[in-house]
């Protein structure tokens, strides 16, 4: 019996709700909070009340939070989107369900603004990087009217680092694609589709558009508040009329300018107001030496305008405007943001590497007997790099505003050249792994940054940087950019034959050089600790059987 007072008591309050919602929102929420209680319909009480007049078959279930509690109403889905119809209300803030509740995060379950659709569930753009605020679909591999189920994926959505699957999260069919196949610069939540329960309903969203805004709930409410009421005239006193007292006028002799005509020629061909110069000429007369004066005094030159020869050299030029891709505007900001905001400086070392090659040679025979992948001076360069760095821990640090972050594990980032763009994916403990593993993982990495199919575990956490363009590109030496936060990135160059000099006063001999350089954030890294560094990754380059022990 006190679920059914519980429910007799909210259906005398429900009977006016359309009339409290013309007026003010924020009162029909008090007006259910006040003594309202966590309450349950349950079926065997609602089919005990009459006064509703709702049969129960048509019964539904409305759910809200008011304050911090579940509040349960019984109503009729015609009830319902009569009420919500009337009153403006989203159905972002009461949902229609049927015994589910809605999922804020990528979807939202719920009637749509038209009343006559049935209920759907709205799929959002998802977040699917820390620094993601907008994404682009790149395809759909699910069509409209196609079945879904949980684990299926429904598109691959370009975040701001890399082509991601999103998969679907519950049992449905698709039955409206509002973002299609390449939409760009679609904010994080923002309804990109709308899935059904039932097959029979994907007909009648054939025409369905989400509203304007997604959290529209305050613009909705603005546009559905009523006018304010109408303010009865009231009734001034009588009052005298002041006195209006005649405003002096100027004689047409006063309004006058008078100037000598070869100073009006001046001063429309260079669109000077004569009413802003004071003539010196006899009785207050404007002359040339004036408009001249006028002029050398902004800064122009007295002669004849020149015509616009510039202007029409530029309008013939010939180019192409090509859209910012999502890594392009990363690269962009987190690099600017590196450069302004990191006190870099730079340590080069020259290494040789006559042993690294004999070694790479060796270690490439056992590869190709084994069947594995061939070694690269890369792979040689970023174990060096990472052992020194186990050696120098403190290059293996990050600055923050209270502390410096020093990284127990050597994650080493590698620069990645694409057609799309720049990517880095990342070799976890690249220290404590073999020269084949590293081999195998770079160029599986690099396989998938070509393809944009990095995911983010291939690309976020990592503590140093290699980047490489001396083998591909053949370039001497380079400084590089810090990847943020990370406070140090090792540009290798090429390897060059240099002449050195023999044990012999007149011999000589040849050998391979290799220029690299360090960049440091000097508020981690002090001269000294990088050169230390330098000098670990030089002993393991010139004497790489000590990277094998």
């Amino acid at each position: 019996m006190a679920y059914a007072s519980h429910i007799i008591n909210h259906s005398k309050r429900l009977r006016n709700v359309p009339k409290l919602l013309r007026y003010d929102h924020a009162v029909l929420v008090r007006w259910f909070s006040n003594g309202a209680q966590s309450s349950v319909c349950k079926r065997e009480d609602v089919a005990k009340i009459r006064p509703l007049g709702y049969a129960p078959a048509e019964r539904e279930t409305v759910s809200k939070f008011v304050g911090s509690h579940p509040v349960s109403y019984c109503l009729s889905k015609k009830t319902l989107s009569r009420t919500v119809m009337r009153s403006g209300i989203p159905m972002g803030g009461v949902v229609y369900s049927r015994g589910l509740l809605c999922s804020q995060a990528l979807s939202r379950r719920g009637f749509a603004s038209d009343a006559g659709l049935p209920p759907c569930q709205e799929i959002g753009m998802p977040s699917l990087s820390p620094t993601m605020t907008e994404g682009n679909i790149a395809r759909w591999l699910k069509k409209e009217g196609d079945k879904v189920s949980p684990g299926e994926v429904l598109c691959e959505v370009e975040t701001d680092k890399a082509t991601v699957e999103m998969e679907c999260m519950e049992e449905g069919y698709l039955a409206k694609i509002i973002k299609g196949d390449g939409s760009k610069e679609i904010k994080v939540g923002e309804i990109i589709a709308i899935t059904v329960e039932e097959e029979g309903d994907i007909a009648k969203f054939k025409d369905y558009s989400p509203p304007a805004s997604d959290s529209g709930a305050p613009a909705a409410k603005d546009s559905a508040a009523p006018p304010p009421p109408k303010q009865e005239p009231v009734e001034q006193p009588a009052s005298s009329p002041e006195p209006k007292t005649p405003k002096p006028t100027s004689s047409p002799s006063e309004d006058r300018i008078f100037a000598s005509p070869l100073a009006r020629k001046l001063a429309e061909e260079h669109k000077v107001p004569l009413s802003s110069i004071k003539g010196t000429g006899p009785d207050g007369h404007i002359v040339k030496a004036d408009i001249e004066d006028y002029l050398a005094s902004r800064g122009k030159e007295v002669s004849a305008p020149t015509p616009k020869t510039k202007d029409a050299k530029l309008a013939a030029l010939d180019y192409v405007d090509i859209p910012h891709s999502q890594i392009r505007k990363v690269t962009a900001s987190r690099l600017l943001f590196s450069k302004q905001t990191i006190p870099h400086y730079y340590l080069t070392v020259d290494t040789c590497v006559d042993k690294l090659m004999d070694l790479r040679s060796q270690l490439n025979s056992l590869q190709e007997a084994s069947g594995g992948k061939r070694i690269s001076v890369n792979d040689l360069v970023i174990k060096a790099a990472a052992l020194a760095l186990r050696k120098v821990p403190q290059c293996n640090s990050s600055w923050t505003d209270d502390y410096i972050r020093q990284y127990n594990n050597v994650n080493i980032n590698v620069a990645v050249q694409t057609d799309n763009g720049l990517y880095v994916p990342v070799i976890r403990d690249a220290d404590k792994k073999g020269l084949s593993s590293i081999a195998e993982e770079v160029k599986n990495l690099a396989q998938k940054a070509k393809e944009n199919s990095l995911k983010p575990e291939d690309y976020e956490g990592g503590t140093f940087t290699v980047s490489n363009l001396g083998g591909p590109f053949g370039i001497k030496q380079f400084c590089a950019i810090i990847n943020p936060p990370q406070s140090g990135i090792l540009a290798v160059g090429s390897a060059e034959k240099r002449v050195i000099p023999g044990s012999g006063p007149d011999q000589f001999k040849f050998a391979s050089f290799m220029s690299v350089t360090l960049s440091c954030d000097h508020r981690v890294i002090d001269g000294a600790i990088g050169a230390e560094w330098l000098k670990a990754f030089k002993g393991y380059i010139e004497n790489p059987e000590s990277m094998l022990l």
